[in-house]
């Protein structure tokens, strides 16, 4: 068994349990115990659990679920509703916008106003919100239902064909050294595609998110044209982040009393 896929299972098995024990990973995997120890603490690295003596527990303020498309992800709604709402902000009347499966977007879609707009997406819950929006023209991918995501080979080549002016994209990581990684294989080349036919791309990412990393990366950094994040990022991850040229905007929480911030 691969190393990826053994670090696939252990998040299984903490998501479902709450811990795991080197022992029993060691006979499931059948490996060694020291290989074990050393999947965990690369999963550590990666903010993704924390280990413990002969085992390790699920950080709870690590990642995302492992399936988060199945049922959006409800942690940090204050912070994905404020990221939303700055993000619309970017949107003008005509735009040709993608919007990725994710629970942020999926704010984004609730909040857009009924506009002329075209909208590329392949998440069934961004459709069902903007079906009664009669003002936006709405483009769905063909596929097949992987839990709330159409995906599919077939559509790559007519998505390939599109003019897509801005790309609102969602991660569940976002490193330095990882750039931006999600735990689910299948929708990589979707997500890919959409940054190659995008024009500009918006990254949507809570502060939870920062200096974390899943199992797979699908962008750098440098692909990146602006992240939108709340202000509930601490001011040295900004930094750290923006040193490398990365341009940060950070949405204002309601209670807060902070104005947003870009790096211009």
């Amino acid at each position: 068994m691969l190393a990826a896929e053994r670090h696939r299972k252990i998040i299984e098995r903490l998501e479902q349990h709450g811990a795991v024990k080197v022992s029993e990973l060691s006979e499931q995997f059948q490996v060694t115990e020291k290989t074990v120890r050393e999947d965990l603490e690369k999963l550590e690295e990666k903010g993704l659990l924390k280990r413990t003596h002969g085992g390790a527990v699920l950080e709870q303020n690590g990642e995302d679920s492992l399936y988060p498309l199945q049922f959006p992800n409800s942690k940090h709604q204050r912070e994905k509703g404020a990221i939303a709402q700055l993000a619309l902000t970017c949107i003008e009347e005509n735009d040709i916008i993608a919007l990725d499966a994710g629970s942020t977007t999926l704010e984004m879609a609730r909040r857009l106003p009924n506009i002329p707009v075209t909208v590329l997406t392949n998440d069934l819950l961004i459709v069902r919100e903007l079906t009664a929006k009669d003002q936006v023209r709405l483009v769905v991918p063909g596929g097949y239902r992987h839990n709330n995501v159409l995906i599919g080979a077939e559509s790559h080549e007519w998505i390939k064909k599109l003019n897509v002016h801005k790309l609102f994209l969602s991660t569940t990581g976002v490193h330095l050294e990882y750039g931006l990684t999600i735990f689910t294989e299948e929708l990589t080349k979707l997500k890919k595609l959409y940054l190659e036919n995008a024009k500009t791309v918006y990254c949507l990412a809570d502060h939870s998110k920062f200096d974390k990393g899943a199992l797979i990366t699908f962008a750098g950094l440098d692909e990146i044209d602006t992240i939108i994040t709340d202000d509930g990022i601490g001011e040295d991850v900004a930094a750290k982040y923006e040193a490398h040229q990365i341009r940060i905007m950070k949405a204002p929480l309601p209670d807060s009393g902070k104005r947003s911030k870009g790096k211009v």
